[in-house]
């Protein structure tokens, strides 16, 4: 694979996989959606088909990483050259940002609905203080979620222990299927069993933090939720923003271990 390829392929997965994921969730999300209110199993869901249409698109061009940790992993494994990373890491972060973008495009006119709605931002006097004000503006806005994840409970620790678990799980997941062994990406089957793996980590471990699992998939979206003309939108939360980054990371690395130590 070439460098054009990888990241051509990278950039066109990426976006697709935010497309659909973060599109699932704007539809649960935004009140005057039709799929509002459908629910974590259909987020779930959503985010596991968005994995499969991203992958198989994505998977003859660049292999179908769509995640800096699974690319990391790889690289630890051998299953790519290190002087490919960056390539990969590039059209990743590129490719979610412009889903993010399709995905406000899509719902501008239900984004608009919702934070201009008085029950989702407020009416006259709900923030009548300069401390509400700031606190808005640097926290966790009403539709960052539609963009990135969030904990339920704000402890670092857990949160960050959660996300390199996942991740962890996903990318093992990932590299003892060998759908990389050959360097030439995901087979049909393995992008399927990878979707299904992703439906599990979010059913079962995504309760604590929204199971980011990937540092592309959460600091793409939240670049563009920060850059996007939206009203009311709020703060993008960058206090927790590193969390589901280097989480992600340290659990691709540590499956890349695990990896070399018990399988290879």
């Amino acid at each position: 694979m070439s460098s054009s390829d990888i990241f051509i392929g990278e950039t066109i997965g990426t976006a697709v996989l935010i497309l659909l994921g973060c599109g699932v969730v704007a539809g649960v999300i935004l009140k005057r959606s039709k799929a509002f209110e459908a629910g974590w199993v259909a987020i779930t869901l959503g985010w596991g088909f968005a994995v499969l249409t991203g992958a198989y698109i994505s998977a003859p061009l660049s292999g179908a990483h769509l995640n800096p940790a699974v690319t990391l992993g790889l690289a630890i494994k051998g299953g790519i050259e290190w002087s490919d990373v960056p390539v990969y890491f590039l059209g990743q972060m590129l490719g979610a940002v412009i889903g993010a973008a399709l995905v406000w495009l899509a719902y501008l006119g239900h984004f608009h609905a919702h934070l201009t709605d008085r029950e989702i931002v407020g009416g006259p006097g709900a923030q009548d203080t300069v401390a509400a004000d700031k606190q808005q503006a640097t926290d966790a806005g009403p539709v960052l979620g539609v963009f990135s994840t969030g904990p339920e409970i704000r402890n670092v620790a857990q949160n960050l222990a959660t996300e390199i678990i996942a991740t962890a799980v996903l990318v093992l997941a990932i590299l003892t299927q060998g759908l990389n062994g050959d360097g030439k990406g995901l087979g049909v089957i393995g992008v399927m069993i990878t979707a299904f793996v992703v439906v599990g980590i979010g059913l079962s471990l995504g309760g604590p933090t929204g199971y980011a699992i990937n540092p592309a998939r959460d600091l793409g979206p939240r670049i563009a939720h920060a850059l996007l003309p939206l009203p009311n939108k709020g703060g993008s939360d960058w206090g927790y923003a590193w969390i589901p980054v280097v989480g992600p990371l340290i659990g691709g690395a540590i499956a890349g271990g695990i990896y070399e130590i018990a399988f290879a």
